[in-house]
């Protein structure tokens, strides 16, 4: 059985390489709206998603994200022209599972319309930080929040390497 949706969430993959063209506003927009569209428990719709277009303001949050990882020197953003911070309430008990969620929308919905995508960590370790929280409240993002990931967008600057084989066993029917 096949679908566009499974034809998706099978062709997608994470970019590490990408070219300086903008993303366009609309599906920007589009992508940043099947984010909201995340399931959530509760229904809290407790995440929260900060875009940077800005090349400076990138900049400056990649600096922080490889002091994090222990290599001031590396690029952890790729080149992309848009980063998408998520955030989540730490008060709700499935803000991580909630912020992860978000972030499989907003990469299954850039993937739809063309647009690459990657999940870059330590989000969690640059907005627990002093400096971090400072960046947030800079931003106007008011109040306590965790940071689950950095969703990187733009275009491809290389072509897509073909999927691994799915390792056998991974599904146990009871």
């Amino acid at each position: 059985m096949e679908n566009e949706v499974l034809r998706n969430i099978k062709t997608r993959r994470s970019c590490r390489a990408y070219t300086a063209q903008p993303v366009e506003p609309e599906k920007l927009k589009a992508i940043l709206e099947a984010g909201t569209w995340a399931a959530s428990g509760h229904g809290w719709q407790a995440a929260k998603i900060v875009v940077l277009q800005d090349a400076a303001e990138i900049a400056e949050l990649e600096r922080m994200n490889a002091a994090v990882l222990g290599n001031p020197a590396a690029h952890p953003f790729y080149g992309a022209p848009v980063v998408c911070v998520v955030l989540t309430d730490p008060e709700r008990n499935t803000c991580v599972e909630d912020g992860a969620l978000v972030m499989g929308n907003l990469m299954l919905a850039a993937h739809s319309l063309g647009i690459a995508s990657c999940w870059i960590h330590r989000a969690r370790e640059v907005f627990a930080s002093a400096e971090g929280k400072a960046l947030l409240q800079q931003w106007g993002v008011e109040g306590e929040w965790i940071g689950i990931g950095h969703c990187i967008l733009g275009y491809a600057a290389e072509p897509e390497k073909p999927a691994a084989p799915r390792l056998e066993g991974r599904i146990v029917r009871i």
